[in-house]
């Protein structure tokens, strides 16, 4: 199975925790192209979640690039991995970001909002 922990006190829904844990896993290589993803039900299970909740985040996922779904045989990781490379880099530029923002002093549930009025520039 995949080494992955939900937090159920974080404010990130479960559901988003586990969709990022794997993109984290395909980004570093531990998931590579052609790998087999534990099915939903026996995911569920080992991390105490609901299985509809892994099927959103294999859902997302397939949506986003990431993985394939192919019916009963089931979800892999994407053959091709560019999506990956570009969100592991876009999350050191994101950390960066939120780092900064912190150090100067903005709440963490205002930084949306200066990305939503950079964006509207």
């Amino acid at each position: 199975m995949i080494d992955i922990e939900i937090d159920p006190g974080s404010a990130v829904p479960p559901f988003e925790q586990l969709r990022e844990a794997v993109i984290a896993r395909i980004a570093s290589g531990e998931l590579a192209p052609g790998s087999k993803l534990p099915p939903v039900r026996s995911l569920a299970a080992e991390l105490g979640l609901a299985a509809n909740t892994v099927a959103r985040s294999y859902k997302e996922l397939e949506a986003a690039g990431f993985v394939q779904t192919q019916g009963r045989n089931g979800t892999i990781v994407a053959p091709n991995l560019d999506d990956a490379d570009r969100h592991r880099k876009a999350m050191q530029i994101t950390s960066g970001y939120l780092t900064a923002m912190t150090a100067i002093g903005v709440p963490r549930g205002e930084i949306g909002e200066y990305l939503d009025r950079a964006g509207r520039r």
